[in-house]
């Protein structure tokens, strides 16, 4: 993982205590940097790689708050402080749903935890910063610009994801912090989006509402015990109001249903769909993972159907391991 030093948001960017009426020193120090390693043949490492750093948050005693994608399959987390300590972690679970993940400090940490906030209760304008490890140099003063639907390529959706301006140059698992100190968000992503003839780039971010009804169990079980929604294993976006496949993940179920890249779905148990996220709700509607899919599809020129046993995703996963 990169030093701590190596890099730093633009001065003009960074955030300023007197902007604030909380402890903004306080408040940044709850954020560590994240660094993952993922075994070569874990399903994940193709597509996220098998070194992943990014950022986490200490919601509780040596209970780190991150995002998911991060420590997916991690064998070996090591936390970074911002006094120059390394701890190691223990990759606790994730959540597929929300995205939230859950890291456990094998050792102390010391340092101040961040409150939980109210993401619903943050206003689209309201000021936030974006809080990366490290401290001010390498956070962001930023504000919400919306809270809207944000749908994934790779079957998720967040009802009201939270979308923040400027973008902060490494996302992951940062701590979007509210007017009054608390952790609102997750950093998920950096998106772009066209505004008055300009490209903005946004970051998305995990609302924080979302954490409570599955934390508990994240701690105890390493995933959240309730019915799994169906995974058909393939990567899809909108293109002109049509749902096309751009991608399917090896020995999933897309795979063994013989679903291609460029094929076009077209409806989901016969009822059409034109978004991503209509057509992951329509998939989750069925029932738990497992359940048949029934899909009609359009391939060069051909209109078919086809029916896909779903499955639970994380079967495809390497479980967390305590070394």
């Amino acid at each position: 993982m990169a030093a701590l030093t190596e890099w730093k948001v633009p001065t003009s960017a960074q955030p300023r205590p007197e902007d604030y009426s909380y402890n903004l020193e306080r408040a940044l120090s709850s954020v560590v940097g994240l660094h993952s390693i993922i075994p070569p043949d874990a399903f994940t490492a193709e597509t996220l790689g098998t070194e992943r750093a990014g950022n986490g948050v200490l919601i509780d005693d040596k209970l780190v708050l991150t995002i998911g994608y991060l420590i997916t399959e991690a064998e070996t987390v090591w936390l970074h402080l911002g006094d120059g300590r390394v701890v190691q972690g223990h990759a606790l679970g994730f959540d597929n749903e929300t995205g939230f993940g859950l890291v456990q400090a094998l050792g102390p940490v010391d340092l101040p935890m961040l409150p939980i906030g109210s993401s619903s209760a943050v206003e689209v304008g309201e000021r936030v910063v974006v809080g990366g490890a490290g401290g001010r140099t390498r956070s962001l003063a930023g504000r919400l610009a919306a809270r809207q639907e944000f749908a994934g390529y790779w079957e998720y959706v967040l009802d009201q994801a939270l979308f923040t301006t400027p973008a902060h140059p490494n996302w992951g698992g940062t701590a979007l912090i509210g007017a009054d100190g608390k952790l609102i968000g997750i950093g998920s992503l950096q998106l772009e989006r066209e505004r008055d003839g300009n490209n903005e780039h946004l970051n998305m971010a995990v609302p924080i509402d979302l954490l409570a009804p599955v934390l508990d169990d994240l701690r105890r079980f390493g995933r959240v015990d309730k019915p799994v929604r169906p995974w058909l294993g393939l990567y899809s976006t909108e293109i002109e109001d049509k749902i096309v496949i751009v991608g399917v993940a090896p020995k999933g179920p897309a795979a063994r249903a013989e679903l291609k890249t460029g094929d076009v779905v077209l409806s989901v148990k016969g009822e059409p769909v034109s978004t991503l996220g209509n057509f992951y709700r329509r998939v989750w509607a069925l029932g738990q993972a497992g359940v048949e899919v029934p899909m009609t599809l359009y391939r060069e020129g051909v209109t078919f159907d086809v029916r896909v046993n779903s499955s639970d995703r994380m079967k495809f996963l390497k479980a967390p391991k305590m070394h």
